[in-house]
């Protein structure tokens, strides 16, 4: 069957979602607190069906406030599984039997996903699990829901990757910094990954635009002038020629295709198309929602620095959990941001048992001292992402959490509060009292949550199920179970 390539402009896009954004108004349907996969300011659903629900029941206690100051409108990756009424957004377009196929399938994993939120077993009767996945439960949202929508994308998934241009700024990035994870998605997407690529765009679910910000950066970027312009047009460059080309794109206006970035400026590469920015799924490390950061159609992406690509190896196997950790809490790191001088100038260098550095004298060992603290102090620096969250999981150090408007990794389905602590900025001058009051039967159970989502956060090669790979893939299978074509 040939493919027919679909002529459609941005133009014609936005004529087309002008024109139901008055359809909206004039009809009542537009609602902000509701789900969209729009931005604040964007358009809602024209139809509202039940989502996928990851916490079937929930009471006050069970809110989960990660995210402060945020707007009205704005509605939390949480509550996206506990609105019933949620919608899935449409995409009012005549679709092919492919696309009919899919769907359909799609239509089956969400009936697959509900009735095993409403089980109170996880294994039975979801195949392919163990005790272990039972003993983890209550670092989930709905243990059940989760791991029998890991199933279903495993049984399902399919992202085509765009073949268009060329090495070094496509089809590669960095995988021995602090961008690690960046380049390390989108080389096993290019040369592993076989069970979810597909060669045939029309068995896809998701196209992925496989360009590296971090590489844009290096190799386009003129240091010292903060011009972001060769960057956006690089971008902007890069969705013209997918969008002429395949009709993939024009088809549903982006909301079907994503990128990557772990590199700060990620967020800002992606205003080079309105589309892009707006509609398509953007997966970045930078999820701040003060700066753009939708998390109804957004993933946020953990940020794991990997000095030589490996994993330190001070880290891989952590002490046993009878063992002495003498310090309350650590922190060690540059002077940047609005968050970090608030802890540096309450606590540097002023507490034996609160242990706070701006930088740490060379003949102290870093990963010692997380080995060493019950706590580790994890506030935003320049952006609201932080490697030092991930290195405290791989420490079972208790992840402190210090930030605005941040977005934690594959909150959708995790219960951060089941392994970190969330602590506000203005309580920093009480933080060793915050810490102190923490029980102890707490802090056990803490450690506990710290073993059961660690694998969650390993950067494996090749990839290994339920490892950072594959949740990076089922925060953004989630988001396409809940847009629906036609």
């Amino acid at each position: 069957m040939d493919t027919k390539l679909h002529s459609f402009s941005f133009t014609h896009c936005f004529l087309v979602v002008l024109f139901i954004f008055f359809i909206l108004i004039l009809s009542g349907l537009f609602n902000f607190t509701s789900f969209s996969f729009f931005s604040h300011s964007n358009f809602q659903s024209s139809i509202s069906v039940p989502a996928v629900q990851f916490q079937t029941i929930v009471g006050p206690s069970d809110q989960f406030h990660y995210v402060h100051s945020a707007p009205s409108s704005y509605a939390s990756p949480v509550n996206r599984f506990r609105n019933s009424s949620t919608a899935i957004r449409k995409i009012s377009k005549p679709i092919s039997r492919e696309e009919k196929l899919l769907e359909q399938g799609l239509a089956r994993a969400r009936a697959s996903i509900r009735k095993a939120g409403t089980s109170s077993l996880i294994v039975s009767p979801i195949a392919g699990l163990n005790q272990s996945d039972v003993d983890r439960e209550f670092v989930y949202r709905n243990g059940a829901s989760f791991y029998q929508s890991y199933l279903e994308m495993e049984r399902r998934f399919k992202v085509y990757v765009y073949s268009e241009g060329d090495l070094p700024i496509v089809h590669d990035g960095p995988c021995k910094d602090i961008y690690t994870v960046e380049g390390r998605f989108i080389h096993e997407m290019e040369h592993g990954a076989r069970r979810y690529r597909t060669r045939d765009p029309q068995r896809a679910h998701v196209y992925f635009m496989p360009f590296s910000v971090a590489w844009m950066v290096k190799y386009l970027y003129k240091p010292l002038t903060y011009d972001l312009t060769p960057l956006r047009q690089f971008v902007a460059d890069y969705v013209k020629v997918v969008s002429t080309k395949y009709p993939f794109w024009n088809r549903t206006c982006g909301a079907d295709h994503f990128t990557l970035a772990c590199h700060d400026w990620g967020p800002h590469t992606s205003r080079a198309h309105p589309l892009l920015y707006n509609t398509s799924i953007r997966v970045l490390c930078n999820a701040n929602t003060s700066e753009g950061f939708n998390p109804q159609k957004d993933v946020s992406l953990p940020e794991i620095h990997l000095y030589s690509g490996k994993f330190p190896p001070q880290l891989l196997s952590p002490p046993p959990a009878n063992t002495s950790r003498p310090y309350l809490a650590f922190f060690a790191g540059g002077l940047h941001g609005p968050i970090r001088p608030l802890l540096l100038n309450q606590w540097k260098d002023r507490d034996s048992d609160l242990r706070v550095f701006e930088y740490l004298p060379k003949n102290l060992d870093y990963y010692s001292f997380m080995l060493q603290s019950k706590f580790c102090l994890c506030p935003s620096g320049h952006e609201v992402a932080s490697p030092r969250i991930v290195e405290a999981i791989y420490a079972e150090c208790i992840p402190v959490i210090l930030s605005k408007h941040y977005v934690l990794p594959f909150s959708d389905v995790l219960r951060w509060e089941a392994f970190s602590v969330k602590v506000n900025v203005s309580e920093i001058p009480r933080l060793k009292e915050v810490l102190r009051s923490v029980p102890e039967e707490k802090y056990l159970k803490l450690k506990e949550g710290l073993k059961a989502v660690r694998r969650h956060f390993v950067l494996n090669q090749p990839a290994e199920r339920f490892d950072v790979f594959h949740m990076i893939l089922h925060s953004i299978w989630l988001r396409r179970i809940n847009l629906r074509l036609g």
